[in-house]
């Protein structure tokens, strides 16, 4: 039996919550259902989509949603909230980048909004 996520929003389109349900294979009209049942919208959402990418298939709504997640209809995406003022949307992967690429230089860094710039964790 396949099993698939479902992500109830709130009047302005943040997740509220995600639940499993019947993937749309089973049953198709899931979504309607879940309506009825609350009456708030639901979309489903697909565990293994990140960034526009899935391991095993084609990608779906772009990104897993999570509590706070936005869904934007007119990409027909989950977007992540937004971590820091200055960081940009990426209109490919919906998800959030820096102004300047984290290094990767196998140490670990943590992002200083104030600098707008990667600071090295001292462990």
């Amino acid at each position: 039996m396949n099993m698939a996520h479902y992500a109830e929003l709130n009047d302005e389109n943040i997740v509220i919550r995600v639940i499993p349900g019947w993937d749309e294979i089973v049953k198709p009209e899931m979504e309607q259902i879940l309506f009825l049942e609350t009456g708030n919208i639901w979309k489903r959402t697909s565990y293994n989509t990140q960034g526009g990418k899935h391991p095993n298939n084609n990608p779906f709504r772009k990104n897993y949603a999570g509590i706070g997640y936005t869904y934007d209809p007119n990409r027909d995406a989950f977007i992540p909230p937004q971590p820091f003022s200055s960081w940009t949307l990426n209109e490919t992967t919906c998800l959030w980048d820096a102004p300047t690429p984290m290094p990767t230089d196998g140490q670990r860094y943590k992002w200083d909004e104030p600098t707008t710039s990667w600071v090295l964790i001292n462990v």
